[in-house]
């Protein structure tokens, strides 16, 4: 799911098509949520709703929150109840029973702001669930990038706009923000990537290219440079590629 890098243009098509594995890689952080009929759920970086519709489905009143227009437009689309909200800057106060979120915190830099505005928005006694890219995400495919851009003489920054933190990181940051019963892994999560890394890095890093001197013209031949720099690492011989995910999954509770 999507969440607030304003520097990332989404397209709900390119999300469908390249990442519609997030979704569906999902299922176990829904079953540690648990929702359950009649609770009142907040999605935090819906995205198009795939995983939204589930919780609906579960019986729970829900509503799904993230930054982008595409793909807010796909949730509502799907007959969702959905909002434009900064991640960020949260400003719901005690109303809901369990926040979720998929895929979308490591999107949004203000960790602290974000664990902030979650626990102002659960009832007492609420829980916080999620997953996200943990410690060490996509390491290989970064570097990649890093080291094309280094190849051709682009200025490679010394920070990423991504957040990937350790268990521990995290921990520390909910309990900052009142949470107790914290409890938060990294899982290793080797990920199948059907189209390749040119299909990823049209879908996740558009925006991080444009803002480094890559303009569009050139990115799909500077997509293809990099795929052919990580295809011994990422890529078997049958021509699979697997992308080297480490998600951080956790879940926290709101003192009652």
């Amino acid at each position: 799911m999507i969440a607030t890098d304003t520097a990332q243009p989404w397209s709900a098509a390119d999300y469908a098509t390249n990442a519609h594995f997030v979704p569906a890689l999902g299922a176990p952080v829904v079953a540690l949520l648990n929702p359950q009929p009649g609770e009142r759920i907040l999605d935090l970086g819906c995205g198009d709703g795939v995983l939204t519709e589930k919780l609906v489905a579960a019986g729970a009143s829900v509503l799904g929150v993230d930054a982008d227009p595409d793909m807010l437009d796909a949730a509502r689309a799907r007959g969702l109840d959905v909002e434009q909200v900064d991640g960020q800057a949260l400003d719901f106060v005690a109303e809901f029973d369990a926040v979720f979120t998929n895929a979308a915190l490591h999107w949004m830099p203000d960790q602290a702001a974000v664990a902030a505005g979650v626990f102002k928005a659960l009832k007492p006694g609420g829980r916080f669930v999620g997953e996200c890219g943990g410690f060490g995400n996509i390491a290989a495919i970064r570097a990649g990038i890093r080291a094309m851009m280094f190849v051709h003489g682009h200025a490679v920054p010394p920070t990423e706009a991504q957040v990937y933190q350790t268990a521990a990181e995290y921990t520390a940051v909910l309990e900052a923000a009142g949470f107790t019963a914290v409890h938060a892994e990294i899982i290793p999560r080797p990920t199948p990537l059907a189209t390749g890394i040119t299909g990823w890095l049209k879908t996740f890093r558009s925006g991080f290219l444009d803002n480094f001197g890559i303009d569009r013209a050139h990115q799909d031949g500077f997509a293809e440079e990099v795929e052919d720099f990580l295809r011994p690492m990422l890529c078997d011989h049958a021509g699979n590629w697997v992308g080297d995910y480490i998600r951080l999954r956790f879940h926290a509770s709101k003192p009652a």
